[in-house]
């Protein structure tokens, strides 16, 4: 009897070894393809029975190469990565990594917004010129004290009611709009919005944290920034494809925006004429607010969980796509 075949697809930054461990120990042949290219994934993975996923695009005509394949276990809590809706019509597993990073995430977007309000950069960059207090008091722009202004959730998952947590002793109002949570689940302490534009227009911070879909596909355009509080701040811990970067730039550029922070971006990494990169005003970090030395071996070991548990039970610990279901995914 032959092996069950898992075969990672791209790893980034990722050391795969313990999840590579967990699925060899428990009988499983193991490759790492370490591509995105789906030339180089449809040779490694002809015969696998399982896809750990990174960034990789896993489409029809990937699948249709991957005659074996039955589940693929994202390497992320977003999975905009895989067709699932391809996934499904094959009868397919997808699964997802909903809480690996939860705490790590929340903590980046938090850092992000008070190194904002506090100029931390441009007081950096003040001491490494040569100049001190004055020179940083001096500037247009000072520090905002946190405790008088508005931090705006867009969406209210598992991050954004972290991030309320950590953040409500530290600013005056928390605020948010997510069209899918419950209003008899909404948490305390933060008041419900029912229009993002509303949200907009009430924060001082507005912090993103849904996923990409094509309803949230540059959800923050000119209309919306155009909403905001004159002075405002724009944290983006989610995905880049939700902010018009177009749009971005413009608002910064005539002062309606007094900064932004960005971990994610349109295109990664983003190349050296990219505007985002070179603004004087937008804080970056390289897709890096998950990144922890807990989280880093979670990312690797949790979708080798996920494929054992579909092994051995044959339900995955975490799926989005449950192939024994009709409908919307889990």
């Amino acid at each position: 009897m032959s092996r069950p075949v898992a075969v990672f697809t791209d790893t980034e930054d990722l050391d795969p070894r313990p999840g590579i461990r967990l699925l060899a120990d428990a009988g499983f042949e193991v490759r790492v393809a370490g591509s995105r290219d789906p030339d180089v994934l449809a040779e490694t993975a002809h015969d696998a029975d399982a896809l750990v996923v990174g960034y990789a695009r896993i489409d029809a005509a990937l699948l249709d190469r991957l005659p074996r394949v039955r589940i693929l276990a994202t390497m992320s809590a977003g999975y905009d990565m895989v067709d699932t809706e391809e996934a499904r019509r094959r009868g397919l597993w997808v699964t997802n990594l909903p809480d690996v990073a939860t705490e790590d995430v929340a903590v980046h977007a938090l850092a992000s917004a008070l190194s904002l309000l506090r100029r931390l950069p441009q007081a950096d960059a003040v001491v490494r010129a040569g100049g001190w207090n004055a020179e940083f008091a001096g500037q247009p722009q000072l520090p905002r004290r946190a405790s008088e202004l508005t931090l705006g959730l867009v969406g209210l998952g598992r991050i954004a009611r972290a991030l309320a947590t950590l953040a409500t002793p530290v600013f005056g109002r928390l605020a948010a709009y997510d069209p899918h949570t419950d209003p008899a689940h909404w948490p305390a302490g933060v008041e419900r919005y029912e229009d993002l534009g509303a949200l907009a227009a009430a924060s001082d911070v507005l912090s993103l944290h849904v996923p990409l879909t094509p309803g949230t596909n540059r959800l923050v355009d000119a209309a919306l920034l155009e909403r905001m509080r004159p002075g405002g701040f724009l944290v983006n811990v989610a995905r880049g494809e939700l902010v018009d970067p177009a749009a971005l730039v413009a608002a910064l550029d005539s002062h309606r925006l007094a900064g932004a922070a960005l971990d994610v971006f349109p295109v990664e990494p983003p190349p050296a004429d990219d505007p985002l990169r070179g603004h004087p005003r937008i804080q970056l970090s390289p897709h890096s607010a998950y990144l922890s030395d807990t989280s880093r071996r979670g990312y690797v070991c949790r979708p080798a969980e996920n494929v054992l548990a579909w092994h051995r039970t044959g339900r995955p610990l975490t799926p989005v796509v449950d192939p024994t279901t009709a409908g919307a995914p889990a």
